[in-house]
């Protein structure tokens, strides 16, 4: 039996989900439907992130749900993989920042940090007390992270710190940075606080895309960073790209949901919208390019779904996350801006989602590994040969 289309699920991906993945997928849709889609579009055009959201995010425990301890909840993969998905379908802007705060601050404080470390910033991130960024794209490299300028050098029993960091989602009002630098040992994470002495940070402005986002600049002029403020099992560049091979995966999920939004934005204008005395929905060339949306949309669902499973079996290799995310980020990128022409004028309007969704979509398609980028990651893995 073939479910209802309005919201896609051509090939009931609901029912290769657990009863518990469920109803976090309705729990979370129903928040972005009550409390994100109301505001999204003035917090949008104002270039505001909605903050006030943070504390109803955190007490629906949407900031790192698949740690089992200091008070999370222990979900699948791919009930985290929903999440996103349903999030994004809100905006980029509010998955980011979930995305974030759960794969690139509480996952390497997890796995990287020290019992103390743990103990005394995972709760309070998870319950929304304190909010965190990664530090590792700089202004003079992005794909190329081994080239990093940020560097620490040992002094006495501390570490003083010394670079800049550049597109930091939720730098100037994260409570804690998760900051990669180059040491005479190799790369290392250190966790550097807001208020320490030399370290600044500043949001980047006049953004034509993740608007709702708080997107940052940091600097660092010799921040003298406690030993124990290092995170102890972090060693070399394999620990900052564990922590996006985690964020990737909810990228690949999270496009899903803008995907989704404007290929039911463009579902419901073309059945009401007449022209030449016919309702839109009528004509085949439309009818073929709703098809289309949905074959993309049904194949990345099945994508993301078989990754979630891999994960929860410990058995996902960074390389598929690359497919994933390329994948389904192109995917989404194409569906919304099918949407945003298939609305006419009006699609340019603030008051209609694929616009809103496909500008942030230009972000997203670039952070967290360039679509080229994982391209080769993949043509990597098929021939054995790095071209990078």
């Amino acid at each position: 039996m073939i479910p209802n289309t309005s919201r896609p699920d051509f090939l009931d991906l609901a029912g290769l989900l657990t009863e518990d993945e469920r109803q976090v997928q309705a729990t979370v849709a129903r928040f972005v439907d009550e409390r994100v889609l109301p505001i999204i579009g003035e917090c949008f055009e104002h270039e505001r992130f909605p903050r006030e959201l943070v504390p109803e995010m955190a007490a629906l425990g949407l900031f790192g749900p698949t740690l089992k301890d200091y008070g999370c909840a222990g979900l699948s993969n791919v009930a985290y993989g929903l999440i996103m998905q349903e999030l994004e379908r809100g905006d980029s802007g509010v998955r980011s920042f979930a995305s974030v705060q759960s794969g690139l601050v509480m996952y390497p404080l997890h796995r990287y940090g020290s019992d103390e470390q743990k103990t005394r910033w995972l709760p309070a991130l998870a319950r929304g007390e304190a909010i965190g960024c990664f530090g590792l794209t700089e202004p003079d490299g992005g794909s190329d992270p081994g080239a990093m300028k940020t560097h620490a050098r040992k002094s006495g029993g501390d570490w003083l710190l010394s670079g800049a960091k550049m597109w930091i989602t939720s730098g100037s009002v994260a409570d804690v940075a998760v900051v990669w630098a180059a040491t005479d040992a190799g790369v290392r994470g250190f966790l550097v606080e807001k208020g320490t002495p030399g370290y600044t940070a500043r949001d980047i402005q006049h953004k034509f895309s993740l608007r709702a986002s708080v997107t940052s600049e940091q600097f660092f002029d010799d921040c003298r960073i406690p030993e124990r403020n290092r995170l102890p099992l972090a060693e070399g560049l394999g620990a900052p790209l564990g922590c996006l091979t985690q964020a990737r995966y909810g990228i690949a999920w999270g496009a899903l949901g803008a995907a989704q939004a404007c290929y039911q934005e463009a579902l419901a204008f073309a059945r009401q919208r007449v022209l030449f005395g016919e309702t839109l929905i009528k004509k085949q060339i439309v009818q073929q390019r709703l098809a289309d949306m949905l074959r993309r949309i049904s194949t990345a669902q099945l994508l993301a779904w078989q990754l979630g499973r891999l994960k929860d079996l410990d058995r996902m290799h960074h390389a598929q996350v690359s497919l994933a995310k390329w994948n389904n980020v192109r995917m989404a990128l194409d569906v919304a801006r099918a949407a945003r022409d298939l609305l006419g004028a009006g699609g340019i309007s603030i008051e209609c989602g694929p616009v809103r969704h496909m500008l942030n979509l230009e972000s997203v398609i670039t952070y967290e590994g360039t679509e080229t980028i994982h391209q080769l990651i993949v043509g990597r893995q098929i021939t054995g040969e790095s071209a990078f």
